[in-house]
């Protein structure tokens, strides 16, 4: 019988995963009649490989369906979709991850090394200073997931003092993890530099506000490469005006693209970056996809399974 796959994303995105995600399919499924399209006959799909924004909302004709595969880490704008009854996996490949590092590795070391001092100067002033330790340097990892764990190994392996915080226990090697309200605040009050990577739930928004933000030591940073709703914005930029916090880089916001008048363009001390801390990559987000398929057929569980009732 033949597996018949529906592509359900934006038209742009079918010219770069046709061929990986044919690819992928064929090297994980050998000798098995696959058919991989961006139109089938709702009755006869029996994979969805799904972004969000995709023209694709009701899921309730789609009743031959085994699982839909996110294309996208984020799954917060399908995971309230109550006419989804099937498994939903969430997009963790290596290309993604690896690229968060590789982004946050760089701004932490930025912000440790103090760069912007040498890039931005515009005077012949020769300064010699001190450089630090990374051991000396306090990084704190708010969102202890897949990516978040990732980072903090990373971070780890040069030198860096890490917390982790999530909302439930979490245990990662050489890290200082804890959770829950009380754990933020221990973690908060030593984050000379906090990278946020929690997914965006009722939860998780707003977490950056006003109360946590006064927790931080006085000039700290914040990254944020994972979800816009995670900061109060006036909250930031307040704490950014008083020097409470030294500077802030951001890749993600609540609108996107990032409107022209927002005050982050212009603010001194806030580093926009268009949301590419970790992009999806075809060719291994296809062999993720593909090896989900080949799970599922042999009745083997899927890799990066989404609790909905949590969100992620």
């Amino acid at each position: 019988m033949t597996i018949n796959i529906l592509f359900a994303a934006k038209a742009e995105r079918w010219a770069g995963y046709e061929q990986p995600l044919t690819d992928a399919l064929t090297k994980a499924l050998p000798g098995r009649d696959l058919k991989l399209a961006t139109d089938f006959a709702p009755e006869e799909v029996d994979y969805i490989v799904y972004a969000p924004n995709s023209d694709l909302q009701d899921f309730t004709p789609y009743t031959r369906a085994k699982a839909v595969l996110n294309l996208w880490a984020g799954v917060e704008n399908i995971t309230g979709n109550e006419t989804l009854k099937i498994p939903l996996t969430r997009m963790v490949d290596f290309g993604l991850t690896h690229g968060m590092v590789e982004w946050v590795t760089g701004h932490v070391l930025r912000y440790h090394l103090g760069l912007d001092i040498d890039i931005t100067r515009r005077d012949a002033k020769w300064e010699p200073r001190d450089q630090p330790l990374a051991r000396d340097r306090s990084v704190a990892i708010l969102g202890l997931g897949a990516l978040g764990q990732a980072v903090a190994k990373a971070l780890v392996g040069l030198g860096f003092s890490v917390s982790g915080w999530s909302r439930s226990e979490k245990a990662v090697e050489d890290v200082r993890c804890l959770h829950g309200d009380t754990g933020l605040t221990e973690t908060l009050k030593r984050a000379e530099i906090a990278v946020l990577l929690m997914p965006d739930t009722p939860a998780t928004q707003n977490v950056i506000n006003a109360e946590t933000l006064a927790q931080m030591p006085k000039g700290a940073y914040i990254i944020n490469p994972g979800r816009g709703p995670l900061i109060d914005d006036d909250a930031l930029l307040a704490a950014l005006d008083s020097g409470q916090i030294a500077h802030a880089t951001l890749d993600v916001f609540r609108v996107e693209p990032l409107p022209e008048d927002h005050p982050y363009w212009a603010h001194p001390n806030v580093t926009v970056t268009p949301h590419i801390a970790a992009a999806t990559r075809n060719d291994t987000a296809s062999e993720v996809i593909a090896e989900n398929i080949r799970r599922s057929e042999a009745g083997k569980p899927l890799l990066h399974l989404v609790d909905r009732d949590r969100g992620y």
